[in-house]
């Protein structure tokens, strides 16, 4: 019954957790690539997909009027 009611958000993290309870070695990897490249999915599963929406225009915008102006 409580598996009904979960949130994607709460069954990814309850995932993530007994991924991390079965396999330490490979949490430890993971953990060490991510610091050093950021972690895409954490930013944009923090976010709703307005907020994300949102980013992805502004960043778009954001590439179009740099390369207009460096022309």
């Amino acid at each position: 019954m409580m598996m009904e009611k979960e949130t994607p958000e709460e069954r990814r993290e309850r995932m993530r957790l007994e991924e991390i309870r079965r396999n330490p070695g490979g949490n430890l990897h993971d953990a060490s690539n991510r610091s050093e490249t950021g972690g895409l999915a954490d930013l944009v599963g923090g976010l709703g997909w307005k907020v994300t929406g949102i980013l992805l225009l502004v960043l778009i915008v954001g590439y179009v009027l740099f390369s207009l102006f460096l022309r």
